[in-house]
């Protein structure tokens, strides 16, 4: 399997991890300032993000504007665990296309644009996109009290770590 998508998998089992861990109520908690997202919330951007790429109804345009966005994602871990499982799946057939060239749509502040991308340059921008939310779920779950045993979740492998805080 490419490892590309091996390291995608690797950090998307991150996911799997978190949702089998956090009931419900706490998945859906909208309390914490200054943006009051819940963990759910991210997770479903992450899996929409993944499922735009995935889904190729248009062909080899990819438009990651037009994402699904199902709410109920969002407070359900069940749902997001269905959800993420299919991803997931998706994932490992995805192989023999990670050279294949696409068109990516997105809005980068200024309107629509198109780029074109390797499958492989997309799935690397996924994973970092995924990297990146990770952290501000790290940050959820730290105002929230709750304490989430992966000393990696949210670090991106490059990001040197702090050896002694005191």
């Amino acid at each position: 399997m490419n490892s590309i998508i091996q390291s995608t998998l690797k950090t998307l089992q991150k996911s799997e991890h978190l949702l089998v861990n956090l009931e419900d109520t706490v998945f859906s908690n909208v309390s914490v300032s200054p943006y009051y997202s819940s963990i759910g919330s991210h997770m479903r951007h992450i899996l929409d993000f993944y499922d735009c790429i995935l889904n190729r109804e248009n062909g080899d345009i990819i438009d990651l504007t037009d994402r699904k966005r199902n709410k109920s994602v969002e407070t359900c871990g069940e749902q997001a665990l269905c959800y993420l499982k299919d991803i997931v799946a998706k994932l490992k057939i995805l192989d023999k296309r990670i050279d294949d060239t696409v068109m990516v749509k997105d809005d980068l502040g200024m309107g629509t644009v198109e780029m074109p991308y390797t499958y492989a340059a997309l799935l690397a921008q996924a994973n970092s996109h995924t990297i990146h939310h990770y952290a501000i779920i790290n940050y959820i779950l730290d105002r929230l009290g709750i304490v989430f045993s992966d000393s990696d979740f949210g670090y991106n492998p490059t990001t040197p770590k702090a050896t002694n805080l005191n």
